[in-house]
């Protein structure tokens, strides 16, 4: 069972989180200071080489908590589908960052260390501040006017690995390797530029950076865990409620949230795409089962109050998708008993004449004959809300969602 990241909602309570968010806040911003954050000058510095401390702290901040969160990963004490990772919108991305680092030189501050000098009263970061208060504002009342282009070439969750096609471990090692080498570099050309001598590297330094690449190398060794292990992780809890059929969930009870405004139901259809073209439910996604672990990381930033309800003709192969998304720590997922068979069962039995029910068939084979592709426009694929008198036993117990958490510098 994974500890990281730590639930602190449930172990604090919402204002105990807000103590540990503040606490953390407050020392995040005393280090940016002590460190020269809250300076203009220091920070504009390095964008001639002048002097290139921030970048230092920058780079070391990043690969050292690059390369404890995948060995972390690796040692299966933190949960890294938990751990937020913006989505890429490239060319968007591209112009927002063209347009960030024009203003960081000209201004001296990010958003970040703007706050840092607010806080300790710096006229030029208050100018800064309210130059970004009023950039948000022209933002928010002008994003209708590009907005096509605002949400363009989204790529998903898109990381170095799947760039290259590398693995986790790979990547975390290039990476600390490359910016440990880029520090010599930057430290001869920050001399060149002032025209000074080359600095001694303290003597800590050296062994720093060969436990950076060490831990690095065993990150690299041991792997990230894939789906299968991440299964083994949590099967000890997760099989004793498919064993006892705790979230296999009675056509009934779907019926009535598909009625119910309060929550947010996705119907996920896995099943191949012959079959959910000649049925499927009112509003439920084509989700084929080799596509499923690909799609759990989309499925985790969906609102609190949504419930996921997986099918296919019987359980087989929901269950396996089940199994899944579940080790992807995807929450409030249920299967729909007996599958799309036990719906039609429920709500369209008498609508098919005798030859076309189907008595022996195989596992996972549709139990009904269509003469031709109906998709939603079935009667049964939104039954009539005389149905929701149906007796069912409740199954459905919403859990706090524990979407992937955020975080960094502005």
């Amino acid at each position: 069972m994974t500890i990281f990241p730590l639930p602190l909602d449930n172990l604090l309570g919402h204002w105990g989180s807000y103590v540990i968010y503040a606490v953390i806040g407050i020392a995040f911003g005393m280090t940016l200071e002590s460190a020269g954050f809250g300076n203009s000058k220091l920070l504009a510095a390095q964008f001639y080489f002048k002097d290139m401390r921030v970048f230092k702290v920058m780079f070391t901040a990043i690969i050292v908590a690059m390369t404890l969160i995948f060995l972390s990963s690796a040692l299966g004490i933190l949960d890294y589908n938990l751990i937020w990772v913006p989505p890429t919108y490239l060319w968007p991305g591209i112009a927002g960052g063209l347009i960030m680092g024009v203003g960081f030189i000209i201004g001296g501050f990010c958003p970040g260390t703007s706050l840092v000098g607010l806080a300790t009263g710096k006229l030029d970061a208050i100018v800064f501040v309210m130059g970004v208060l009023f950039g948000i504002y022209l933002f928010g009342e002008t994003v209708g006017d590009f907005a096509v282009f605002f949400d363009s070439s989204y790529m998903g969750r898109f990381t170095l690995p799947e760039l290259f096609n590398a693995s986790y471990g790979v990547v975390v090692l290039c990476i600390v390797v490359g910016a440990l080498a880029m520090f010599l570099v930057v430290e001869r050309v920050e001399a060149a530029i002032n025209k000074r001598p080359l600095q001694k590297l303290p003597g800590w330094s050296k062994p720093a950076a060969g436990a950076l690449i060490a831990l690095a190398a065993v990150a690299l060794v041991i792997g990230q865990p894939d789906n299968a292990d991440r299964w083994q992780k949590v099967s000890a809890q997760a099989q004793v409620k498919l064993d006892n059929r705790e979230v296999q969930i009675a056509p009934a009870e779907l019926l009535s949230y598909m009625n119910d405004a309060k929550i947010k139901l996705i119907p996920l259809d896995v099943r191949d795409e012959s079959n959910y073209n000649q049925f499927h439910l009112r509003g439920a996604v084509h989700l084929p089962l080799d596509q499923v672990q690909g799609k759990a990381r989309d499925l985790q930033f969906e609102l609190a109050n949504t419930l996921f309800v997986i099918m296919s003709n019987d359980e087989s192969r929901a269950t396996e998708a089940w199994k899944i998304l579940r080790a992807e720590s995807v929450q409030n997922i249920y299967i729909l008993e007996g599958g799309i068979n036990a719906w039609l069962k429920t709500y369209a039995a008498d609508s098919f004449a005798a030859e076309d029910k189907i008595a022996d068939r195989l596992d996972e084979q549709l139990a009904f004959r269509f003469n031709a592709a109906t998709g939603a426009r079935h009667q049964a694929s939104e039954p009539a809300p005389n149905f929701l008198d149906l007796k069912y036993e409740p199954k459905v117990i919403l859990q706090l969602k524990r979407a992937p958490t955020s975080g960094g510098c502005g």
